[in-house]
């Protein structure tokens, strides 16, 4: 079910609202354009420690936003009347590496050891690529950006490791010239593209097969243009196996009160 909410003219609050009560369960991409947007994982507080190393050491695609206290499901620095809790449109529930269920609301699964990270997302500086002019494809289909996990391993801290998830869109090169130089001073959302041009190179066979969100057309004269993404965690996560861990749907943001403004180095 979607919002009834004007895309154009809907803030952070409404849109936290709106996953709140259900009204609206798919991806945020293009929704409060003007804020910034996060990635979600949620681990108990003694693998929270080995978690925080990995962001560090892969800020690329893993760039920290935020970070609660345990069993804190608030987090006033993103956003008044924030609660990470209910205002993801959708959740992911893993056990032992498994995932195991899909809620949009995990209140019920609340504990008081649970520690909450927030992580950068590309949907923030997709605003300076469209303020730009930058045509975004997954914007004009109208679905969720597509991603791949690639072969460029990240490093890794304790029981986190795997590969590198990217999340690619297709532009023109000039375009493309244009975006390097625009999201290179945004490394709070990932900052500069890692790859562009042949997927294989970075061990994508099939861009018609994406791992996460929803395949695009790529056309002719363009050039497929790669970032480092906030979904990395959750191949992390597959690896590292915890007993229990939560995190956001591909696709299915935080919308923070911070604005993407802000943002630029």
């Amino acid at each position: 079910m979607t919002t009834d909410l004007p895309i154009a003219s809907s803030n952070a609050l409404s849109v936290r609202l709106a996953a709140r009560s259900g009204a609206l369960a798919l991806h945020t991409s293009g929704l409060a354009s003007e804020h910034v947007q996060g990635n979600v994982v949620i681990l108990p507080e003694v693998l929270a420690a080995d978690f925080m190393r990995y962001c560090q050491r892969n800020p690329k695609p893993c760039p920290l936003l935020a970070v609660s206290e345990p069993g804190d499901p608030y987090l006033p620095a993103l956003g008044a009347d924030l609660d990470i809790r209910s205002d993801v449109p959708r959740y992911r529930i893993w056990r032992n590496g498994e995932l195991v269920q899909e809620p949009s609301d995990i209140r019920a699964l609340w504990r008081a050891d649970l520690v909450s990270f927030v992580i950068g997302c590309s949907f923030s500086f997709e605003h300076a690529l469209l303020a730009a002019g930058i045509k975004l494809r997954h914007i004009e289909q109208g679905c969720n950006v597509a991603m791949y996990r690639s072969s460029i391993e990240t490093a890794p801290a304790g029981p986190f490791h795997g590969p590198m998830v990217v999340s690619m869109r297709p532009m023109l090169p000039a375009d493309a010239i244009r975006a390097v130089h625009i999201t290179s001073r945004l490394p709070q959302v990932h900052g500069a593209p890692v790859h562009l041009g042949d997927p294989q190179a970075i061990g994508i066979v099939d861009l018609n097969c994406p791992d996460y969100g929803d395949a695009v057309d790529l056309r002719r004269g363009e050039i497929p243009v790669f970032w480092a993404c906030g979904v990395t965690p959750q191949a992390a996560i597959a690896q590292a196996r915890p007993a229990f861990c939560i995190t956001h749907a591909p696709g299915a943001m935080l919308v923070t009160d911070l604005l993407n403004r802000d943002l630029t180095n």
